[in-house]
């Protein structure tokens, strides 16, 4: 079993701590391929390869995101940060420092949202609602 992404031996961390470790490897990874594709793409002249390629990129931004949820809903504070930083208008650095100081005095990050329990909860909501069945 590889231990690369380990910096404490595996067999002292918990079965939740070494999955997070594997989830910030597959996050990792997600990122690399998304780098890759991104070069192949620009340099691509067959436009049959450039599609498959834009399409296999898409994939790869799929499964980023769904980590990336994964480890929000595995950790509220970050999870309570990200929402205070992401899809917001503004200064995204000004946007961060008061998301941060905002998480700060909430650690258990369920205050901005309104929630009463953490992300990850038993339901696996996020607690911002269904977006099925609006009309737009």
């Amino acid at each position: 079993m590889g231990t690369e992404q380990y910096h404490e031996p595996p067999a002292e961390l918990s079965a939740e701590t070494r999955t997070f470790a594997r989830m910030c490897t597959n996050l990792t990874e997600e990122a690399e391929a998304i780098g890759w594709y991104e070069q192949r793409i620009s340099l691509e002249p067959d436009p049959a390869a450039r599609a498959i390629m834009e399409n296999s990129l898409g994939e790869e931004f799929k499964h980023f995101c769904m980590e990336l949820e994964y480890l929000f809903r595995a950790t509220p504070k970050w999870g309570q940060i990200a929402r205070g930083i992401l899809f917001q208008d503004g200064d995204i650095v000004d946007n961060g420092e008061a998301a941060e100081e905002a998480a700060d005095s909430d650690p258990t990050g369920t205050a901005e949202s309104g929630q009463t329990t953490p992300l990850g909860s038993s339901d696996g909501s996020l607690g911002i609602g269904s977006l099925k069945g609006t009309a737009s």
